[in-house]
């Protein structure tokens, strides 16, 4: 098994949706601190509404989300570094939830689902790569148009 990421930046709904049943993703894990969205489809209500009539489960886990201060302080300076560092040292706080969800992505196709399209600068990669440090699973970083595998391997390339 995998763990997916998605970014639905520059995305319709149906677009996204159509993304997702494509790698067969069979629940979307929200992973923002405040699941809203001025994006038509995205907030909470309507993005778990749309998801269940596509077939596709939700569910939010607001310990995944970036909390406030660490981006508050990316908003400032932009020093993806500083944030980086500062979100791993708060996702080390959140060991029960990511271990649960290493065991909970071996058993069916989860997708981390935030905003940016750039998983390079999203804290959603942080997370899966949090998962597989504990459980061992693949990560696949979805885009619109294509998977990335193995993220290292394209930054050697």
């Amino acid at each position: 098994m995998a763990l997916f990421t998605f970014g639905y930046e520059g995305q319709s709904i149906d677009d996204f949706i159509v993304r997702l049943k494509k790698a067969e993703v069979k629940i979307v894990i929200d992973v923002r601190e405040l699941p809203l969205s001025r994006k038509k489809g995205f907030s909470k209500n309507a993005f778990s509404s749309a998801l269940n009539a596509a077939g596709i489960a939700y569910s939010h886990v607001r310990a995944f989300g970036c909390p406030k201060p660490i981006r508050n302080q990316y908003k400032i300076d932009r020093d993806w570094k500083r944030y980086e560092r500062a979100f791993v040292d708060y996702i080390a706080t959140q060991r029960t939830f990511v271990s649960e969800l290493a065991i909970f992505s071996k058993k069916t196709r989860a997708c981390l689902v935030c905003f940016e399209t750039d998983f390079n600068v999203c804290h959603r990669s942080l997370v899966a790569r949090a998962v597989a440090d504990v459980g061992g699973v693949r990560v696949i970083h979805l885009t619109p148009t294509t998977e990335i595998v193995d993220p290292a391997l394209l930054a050697a390339a």
